[in-house]
């Protein structure tokens, strides 16, 4: 049985293969639509499953799919990715200096058996105060542009975030600690330690890992 990643960012196939775990890709076409009255954490969870099924369509073979959908979240509105520069600085002064919330909803599906299990990380993000001059120098240089909320938490010229204190892979798009206890749940074990390979590559140690894999968070 193999793992199968319903995605085509970039940034989420760098993550999952900090897993050790091999796995291919499938890019499933799915509505994005969020539903009238629907509350940010039912669709960030909806579009995960939407997505794993879309996938798990795709495929003849005995697989488990993850399938993941980050959203940013400042208040009750959800913040998409940019049409243009104009839209990335009015994100990008809206987020300025105060704290939004990054919810992943991430779906693993066994496709023979039809189980499915999805989480939902929700990331506290607490941006720093930078200047005009700095968002203009970050939209020049195109960033902003494929990321929901105009920004990348990882971008360290930019570097938009300060003090934070959670999943720092929740905000790039694939919270490790939550696919890790899926796929736990559907008794697969990554080869490696997952928190040390995630703390290696983003240079990031996360202050909730064994918490979430405790099932307390």
């Amino acid at each position: 049985m193999q793992l199968v990643l319903a995605s085509q960012s970039p940034r989420r196939r760098e993550l999952l293969a900090l897993t050790g775990l091999p796995f291919r890709v499938v890019v499933p076409e799915t509505d994005e639509t969020q539903r009238p009255g629907e509350s940010p954490e039912d669709y960030a969870r909806r579009l995960s499953q939407v997505k794993a099924e879309a996938a798990a369509a795709m495929l003849d073979e005995h697989a488990l799919v993850l399938a993941a959908d980050t959203i940013v979240v400042d208040g009750d509105d959800v913040l998409g990715k940019p049409a243009d520069a104009g839209e990335a600085a009015a994100m990008l002064r809206r987020l300025r200096g105060r704290t939004h919330h990054v919810m992943t909803g991430v779906t693993l599906l066994d496709t023979v058996s039809g189980r499915w299990q999805t989480e939902l990380a929700i990331s506290p993000v607490p941006m720093r105060s930078y200047t005009d001059a700095e968002i203009a120098a970050y939209i020049a240089s195109g960033d902003p542009f494929d990321k929901a909320g105009a920004y990348g938490i990882q971008n360290r010229d930019f570097h938009p975030v300060e003090n934070f204190e959670h999943c720092y892979a929740n905000v790039m798009g694939l919270p490790l600690c939550y696919v890790t206890r899926l796929l736990r749940a559907f008794g697969v074990e990554p080869p490696v330690d997952v928190a040390a390979a995630s703390e290696a590559a983003l240079g990031y140690a996360c202050p909730i890992f064994h918490r979430v894999l405790a099932g307390e968070g």
